[in-house]
């Protein structure tokens, strides 16, 4: 056994659990490229102002949850605990925005890093899908987003999840929200750090998850009842749209997200499967980003959904995806001649685009068919030295027991007539 162990909070993704996850990532992708996103990927570190300025100083992501370290130049960077801020960085940063084909639509996938506590379904290192839409105040995006990742989760034969929608106004309406939810807040007894909240930015104490600070919160004005009459018509614009294309959601006039960057249009897609840990996804539009970036106004919208989380909800439904074979075919050869002559072959099945596996180390007919079946191959190609001097090949089925020989010149087109 090792001396060394995953770190906490963290896993290994092993084969056969792997497919899954691959499964997954390339399900919440398809969608996304046939919409045009195109595929963006950024470093798994930032400088750490990057996050504290897009993020939020005030949320518990900067606060407490950062991977943090100086490098030996003195520059200070911080491990990715999400991908919004990292991917309009790189987009300003390319000059991607002047192109003139506005909104910029990309999407992404990798490991996002949080030092949380570990617990099923949060990780302190994770694996994300995300999609940004830069460039655009539209309702369409909005929607348009909303009803990717719904496809993308149907398409995975999930049926158990939620939308939960929202709008958290403006620059024009959230302040007198935002003094008005202060003045409720001060008037609680609540501790010292949420009451830090309140006077930094209140509406992240609607995000605490702890029951003592829910519990309190009865009774708290709604953004839904200060909002402007530009946002109410935003907002009514992406609920008709999401009716029109047949999407369910529910009003969650509490949802507020976990980052400081959200504007307007606000959503989140759980699963009542993961209890506590229930949302899978998530994201709305962040107008305000860009300009908090030093770049220009470029209102944008986007999500990121969890792969994680998302595999864990199929868990909880008894999903169970129809995953290609990793193997079609294993090869058998017994003695030196047959390891070369199937070699070739096994090359010419793999160029001809048929998932070939080879049974290495020299063991015999027992052995290499036990590895043979359970591998989940459909075929085993066998042969031995008199196979050879006769110029033929075995092929058996793994699933009939059947057997047959065929010259060995004609294996791979056989092969390849019997697997369709």
């Amino acid at each position: 056994m090792s001396t060394f162990k995953a770190p906490k909070g963290t896993y290994d993704l092993l084969p056969p659990d792997s497919g899954r996850f691959l499964a997954v990532r390339e399900a919440i992708a398809a969608p996304l490229r046939d919409a045009g996103y195109g595929y963006i990927e950024t470093p798994g570190f930032e400088d750490v102002r990057l996050f504290a300025r897009g993020v939020g100083e005030s949320t518990d992501i900067v606060s407490k949850e950062m991977y943090v370290f100086t490098t030996k130049g003195g520059d200070e960077l911080a491990l990715r605990p999400e991908g919004t801020a990292a991917v309009l960085r790189a987009v300003l940063e390319s000059n991607l925005h002047k192109t003139g084909n506005l909104p910029v639509k990309v999407w992404y996938s990798g490991s996002q890093y949080r030092y949380e506590r570990p617990q099923k379904g949060r990780y302190r290192h994770f694996s994300q899908v995300g999609a940004e839409a830069i460039g655009a105040e539209d309702p369409l995006l909005d929607a348009e987003l909303i009803i990717l990742a719904d496809q993308a989760y149907r398409s995975l034969g999930l049926t158990g999840h939620r939308i939960l929608l929202n709008s958290l106004g403006d620059a024009t309406c959230r302040p007198a929200y935002r003094a008005a939810l202060q003045d409720f807040l001060r008037a609680l007894d609540l501790d010292e750090e949420t009451r830090r909240r309140v006077e930094i930015n209140p509406l992240r104490v609607l995000d605490d998850k702890r029951p003592e600070v829910q519990e309190r919160l009865t009774g708290a004005p709604l953004l839904a009842d200060h909002l402007c009459e530009d946002c109410k018509a935003y907002h009514e614009e992406v609920r008709t749209l999401l009716d029109g294309a047949g999407v369910a959601y529910e009003d969650d006039p509490k949802l507020v997200r976990g980052l400081d960057y959200y504007t307007r249009t606000t959503f989140e897609f759980v699963h009542d499967g993961l209890g506590s840990q229930s949302a899978v996804g998530g994201g709305g539009r962040y107008d305000g980003l860009s300009e908090m970036l030093g770049g220009p106004a470029l209102p944008s919208v986007g999500w990121a959904l969890g792969v994680d989380r998302t595999v864990l909800a199929l868990e909880a439904e008894g999903v169970v995806l129809d995953l290609p074979p990793v193997t079609s075919v294993y090869a058998v050869p017994l003695g030196e001649a047959a390891r070369r002559a199937l070699f070739e072959k096994v090359t010419e099945l793999r160029r001809a685009g048929i998932a070939t596996d080879l049974s290495f180390g020299g063991r015999g007919l027992k052995g290499a068919m036990k590895s043979a079946n359970r591998s989940g191959a459909r075929l085993a190609l066998i042969a031995g030295e008199r196979d050879l001097v006769d110029g033929s090949v075995q092929i058996k089925d793994l699933e009939s027991g059947e057997q047959h020989a065929v010259p060995l010149a004609q294996a791979v087109a056989e092969i390849q007539r019997l697997l369709g």
